[in-house]
């Protein structure tokens, strides 16, 4: 049957295990996270040596993991059985008949990332019908900061908006990586506590003061030695804070900016929701911004933006290095009548 990574999580924890699990899709986290609980839990530490058996997709045939289901557990209420990179086994379709009568004294965990199972194939039709079949799907990214709060909470923490928006900004859509740094942040400190921008720095090095975050907040001021400083950070730090990633994070935020300076009059909560933002928090930054720069001024950014995301990968770029790109870009969209006078010159 299709499940959720909740619903199957919730089984988990509750004890209950399916004889099969087929775990697909692009978005490799939510496999791991099901594939590490079943390894850590399903058997007890003294059951493992001879119940517990890892095969890797590339090394693995069809036959080998039939014959490692089909073992009688030793001392142990169960057996399992874990398929890892199954996206990289040649004969993985070979197993279709044993998913339609598993043995209930084994578990078999198939871990196929990266892509998604053919859905026509008879093999992924039959595993819907008769194993637990989840897809693990990459998540957009507008939905990244609702689930980074999501998994904080879960955690027993909470983070201030502005927190999270630092977070998020610096760390990008990569999953594995928030949770990582979120992990290592939660090592130091106590449970309830409040992440906030200051424990983000001290904790996990991102600043305060020069990220993404505060570049839209002086940009939306038209705060020129605010925005320099920070687009000077930046070009010292050009690998954490590459011209492409801020001209993509900045390209999104014009654009919000936009759809706010367009539709400002509605009521708040239709306004965060054409935003895709969950807290009223953030509409005094746009609505800041909107009264810094006409919505033909907000239009000419974003075009300064298609610009340099081109230039940034060699279009129309005469050798110009990223960091002089960066402080063209910013100046210009600080100044964007400047920038549209000089493309009207040329």
């Amino acid at each position: 049957m299709a499940a959720t990574y909740q619903s199957i999580m919730k089984d988990l924890h509750a004890g209950k295990y399916a004889p099969v699990y087929v775990l697909h899709g692009e978005e490799s986290f939510f496999i791991d996270q099901i594939v590490q609980y079943i390894q850590q839990n399903a058997l007890e530490e003294h059951e493992k040596a001879f119940n517990e058996t890892i095969l890797y997709g590339k090394d693995t045939e069809a036959r080998g993991v039939l014959d490692s289901v089909s073992r009688v557990p030793m001392m142990a209420q169960r057996q399992v059985v874990i398929v890892k990179e199954a996206q990289q086994m040649k004969s993985l379709a070979d197993l279709t008949t044993y998913l339609q009568k598993p043995f209930t004294s084994s578990i078999l965990v198939i871990a196929h990332k990266h892509k998604k199972l053919d859905g026509r194939s008879a093999f992924t039709k039959t595993a819907e019908k008769h194993a637990v079949l989840f897809e693990s799907k990459r998540l957009y990214d507008n939905q990244i900061p609702a689930w980074t709060e999501e998994w904080i909470q879960s955690r027993g923490y909470r983070i201030a908006p502005d927190a999270l928006q630092v977070l998020v900004d610096h760390l990008g859509n990569d999953l594995g990586k928030i949770s990582n740094e979120l992990e290592k942040l939660f090592i130091d400190l106590q449970p309830g506590t409040q992440i906030t921008t200051t424990v983000i720095e001290d904790n996990i090095g991102i600043s305060k003061e020069y990220n993404v975050f505060e570049l839209q907040r002086t940009v939306g001021d038209r705060n020129f030695q605010g925005t320099m400083d920070i687009i000077h950070f930046f070009t010292q730090n050009s690998r954490e804070y590459p011209l492409v990633m801020v001209v993509a994070i900045l390209a999104a935020w014009y654009t919000k900016l936009y759809l706010f300076a367009e539709n400002q009059r509605l009521p708040e909560k239709e306004v965060m929701a054409l935003l895709g933002i969950r807290s009223p928090f953030f509409l005094k930054d746009y609505r800041a911004a909107a009264r810094n720069y006409t919505l033909r001024e907000i239009g000419l950014a974003i075009q300064i933006l298609e610009q340099y995301d081109m230039r940034a990968k060699g279009v129309d770029n005469f050798h110009t290095p990223p960091e002089e790109l960066m402080k063209e870009m910013a100046y210009f969209l600080l100044n964007p009548s400047i920038w549209k006078a000089s493309r009207q010159e040329v």
